[in-house]
């Protein structure tokens, strides 16, 4: 099989996105075609989710049908109503009895300074971007809920740099496959983990004073997948790990005005025999790893992807 370098080298996994250069805009999905755990870790300060509660351990429901990311902030979580619509009527879904709920997780950045403000994600847009899924290589850059994402917004907006979504995949040497996919919409500057230097950040001199009046345009999120067969627990350690990715290429990562949100998804066939405690706990460790090391490159690959658009400079790097 060849291999893209991007989540759907995931076998199970479709993406589909819904852009809107016009408005600034869009919204992405990540369908599980296979029965897929999952997992989440919320670490920005300023999150806007859906449906992430029950992906914690203690928590009844093991598997997901569908993750959304968005623009739009809390507005744009509409979303994945639309995708719950599409799944329902194709008889996906959580048996309940007396119908099959989809499982649809979703998380919002925060892009109404870029475009329009007025304009967001809604639900036509998340069953749109279920209709362009697909398992071939997943569009970068300007797409999707990367259409308006930009980063580098310490001073002030009007100093950003371009951001976008990107990809990327690890295959493991056991054969092991694990995938990630970022909307990179961040606070901070952008580095490359490789050489530790700016590649799209802030435009203001160094004497520039920050600006707080408006902070919030920002929020990273990030979906990480592996073909192995996890448990519960096992996939939100993966998520967990999967954020020292964030923390390797944005600087500052985490701040009280952005909403980092990273999902995990195992989508290995739970019939895999049991493995001894400490065999599992390393297979755990090292998935992990490569999940911080593979969001880090598809963190990397949205900045590079990404074009001018209303006026906000792409890297020229």
């Amino acid at each position: 099989m060849a291999l893209h370098d991007d989540i759907t080298d995931i076998t199970g996994l479709r993406v589909g996105h819904d852009t809107n250069l016009e408005a600034g805009t869009g919204c992405t999905v990540i369908l599980c075609d296979l029965p897929a755990r999952a997992g989440v870790d919320v670490r920005g300060g300023a999150p806007a989710t859906r449906e992430t509660d029950l992906l914690r351990p203690l928590h009844l429901v093991e598997e997901v049908h569908a993750i959304v990311l968005t623009g739009g902030s809390a507005y744009g979580l509409d979303a994945a109503s639309g995708v719950m619509r599409y799944l329902e009527e194709r008889q996906i879904g959580l048996d309940v009895g007396v119908a099959r709920v989809p499982i649809v997780p979703a998380a919002a950045l925060f892009d109404l300074p870029f475009g329009s403000a007025t304009i967001r994600p809604d639900a036509a847009a998340g069953y749109r971007a279920c209709e362009q899924a697909t398992a071939e290589a997943v569009a970068q850059g300007n797409v999707g809920a990367g259409t308006g994402a930009t980063v580098g917004k310490r001073h002030h907006f009007r100093f950003a740099m371009k951001g976008g979504i990107g990809s990327a995949s690890t295959q493991l040497p056991d054969g092991t496959l694990v995938g990630a996919i970022a909307a990179v919409n961040s606070w901070g500057d952008i580095l490359d983990p490789q050489t530790r230097q700016v590649i799209a950040g802030s435009r203001a001199s160094e004497h520039e004073e920050i600006d707080l009046s408006s902070p919030f345009s920002n929020t990273t999120l990030a979906v990480v997948a592996t073909s192995a067969s996890l448990t519960k627990e096992e996939v939100n350690k993966v998520a967990q790990m999967a954020h020292n990715g964030l923390a390797l290429t944005i600087e500052p990562a985490h701040t009280m005005f952005d909403g980092e949100t990273v999902f995990a998804l195992a989508l290995g066939s739970q019939q895999q025999a049991p493995v001894h405690s400490a065999l599992a706990a390393y297979q755990v460790s090292m998935i992990g790893a490569a999940a911080a090391s593979t969001l880090a490159r598809a963190v990397v690959k949205g900045i590079r992807q990404a074009s001018d658009l209303h006026g906000i400079p792409a890297t020229r790097n």
